[in-house]
């Protein structure tokens, strides 16, 4: 089903203090147009630099998610970002005049209303999802963590927490699709145990903090006089435990809150893939860095797939622009050092040629008799020769011109190329070819696999006539 893309009707602001940082920031939501996705703009900072929400931007997962860009960071993104991809927002751009996202309640209910209360409009672009096409998995062994996405045709959620603490003891939380966002995981807050609170205080890490905005969980033996002080700390008349073993300054919105708050961190942090997925999602033991780290190796697939895409499989029997008669009228290369048996497709900008391997050419002799393997360098100067043939056909006379190397770059070898194999080499220009240099992107394959790939650098020399034809 084609689902339109969407973005806000108009701008809003919010307000409120970060976490962390404990500064004040305001952030303006504004429309974006297709194809946009989350970006955030740095307002306070001289010349308003961009950040991309994207997973390779991110710099720090110590006490939430940090992106970076253009000299510019914003703090703790995950709960905006799963705001945002629980209302099914595509496309929007969000100015901060401060370092960090407000922190608001410790949840993203506050962000989801604000987003509902503006409203939503449908664009002409059409949502491009990115399916999870097999099993996907992550895991920290040391830490006991596990992540793995499954095939699925819609987005499903089902989280698993263990602290080894007789208060929390072992949640499970779930959603089975985004509509269930609002209701089942919005509200639900961060949290953090006692002893983690002291130490964050005791070294100013959370300046931010509020006995309002985070479910405090007591794991040990606490005296009066230590409640006293966290009282005195938070300018509170009086702090107990409460019967479920965490401070009494709020109540549970769900039994297993802290669950659920930890898969509304997974939707956030695996917003910065950069495109809505589908798939279900599982996980035991998560936490930002795992949620990071998993959020890149599906990016990581998503690229694989995508550079996939990119290179067309071509038929090596079909009937070519010219045999190699044609090639030798082209090129001055002559046995045993023509390695182009074909040329598919040429045009401006590319060119596609075949070589064939066969057990009888003259370097199998010497070259792993035993094991043979076509040679890595006669791969490059066949692709080379491909190449060859679209520089000289922006030439007169192609018998009057010679190419040279000038520089080869980023040559990798993927596969070994046997006897029998059939290598189908695609050169593309980088750039349009000036004062006779020419630089080109050499891809070799055999089938759908690629063996080996290469930059290019070459210039063309006119010649005289008869040195040409030698």
């Amino acid at each position: 089903m084609n689902v339109k893309q969407r973005t806000i009707k108009s701008e809003f602001s919010v307000t409120g203090v970060g976490l962390h940082t404990g500064q004040s920031a305001t952030m303006t939501f504004k429309p974006a147009p297709e194809n946009h996705g989350y970006k955030f703009k740095r307002i306070d900072l001289p010349g308003s630099p961009i950040i991309d929400a994207d997973v390779d931007n991110v710099t720090d997962t110590s006490r939430g998610t940090t992106i970076s860009q253009n000299g510019a960071s914003v703090n703790t993104v995950e709960h905006v970002l799963a705001s945002l991809v629980g209302t099914e927002v595509d496309n929007v751009i969000i100015e901060l005049d401060g370092p960090e996202i407000p922190i608001m309640d410790g949840s993203s209910i506050m962000f989801v209303e604000a987003l509902e209360k503006v409203g939503f409009v449908d664009q002409e672009a059409y949502r491009e999802y990115y399916s999870i096409p097999h099993n996907i998995h992550y895991s920290e062994p040391d830490r006991k963590v596990e992540m793995v996405a499954m095939p699925l045709d819609d987005y499903r959620f089902t989280c698993m927490i263990d602290y080894n603490s007789p208060v929390l003891g072992s949640q499970h939380a779930a959603i089975t699709t985004l509509s269930e966002f609002k209701k089942e995981i919005a509200s639900c807050r961060t949290f953090c145990f006692l002893h983690e609170l002291e130490m964050l205080l005791k070294h100013n890490l959370i300046k931010g903090g509020d006995l309002n905005n985070a479910i405090v969980v007591v794991d040990k033996q606490v005296s009066k006089e230590e409640l006293k002080n966290l009282a005195k700390l938070f300018n509170r008349d009086d702090i107990d435990v409460a019967r479920e073993g965490i401070l009494n300054n709020i109540e549970l919105r769900h039994q297993n809150e802290p669950a659920r708050h930890k898969l509304l961190d997974m939707i956030g942090d695996l917003a910065l893939v950069g495109v809505p997925l589908k798939g279900h999602i599982m996980a035991a033991r998560p936490g930002h860095a795992a949620n990071i780290a998993f959020a890149r190796k599906i990016k990581a697939q998503i690229k694989k797939e995508k550079s996939k895409k990119h290179i067309q499989i071509y038929n090596p029997n079909a009937t070519p622009l010219y045999d190699v008669v044609q090639i030798m009228n082209i090129l001055p290369h002559r046995q045993p050092f023509l390695f182009i048996d074909k040329i598919l497709e040429l045009s401006k900008t590319h060119v596609v040629g075949v070589k064939n391997v066969t057990m009888n050419e003259e370097f199998f002799k010497g070259h792993f008799p035993g094991a043979p393997v076509l040679p890595g360098v006669i791969q490059i100067e066949a692709m080379a020769q491909t190449g060859g043939i679209l520089v000289l056909s922006t030439v007169p006379d192609p018998r009057n011109y010679l190419t040279y190397f000038l520089k080869i770059d980023k040559v990798r070898f993927r596969a070994q190329v046997l006897p029998g194999d059939t290598i189908i080499f695609r050169c593309d220009l980088m750039e349009p070819i000036r004062r006779g240099i020419c630089q080109m992107k050499g891809v070799g394959m055999v089938g759908e696999k690629v063996v080996v790939e290469a930059e290019m650098m070459a210039q063309i020399i006119r010649v005289k006539e008869s040195e040409a034809s030698v």
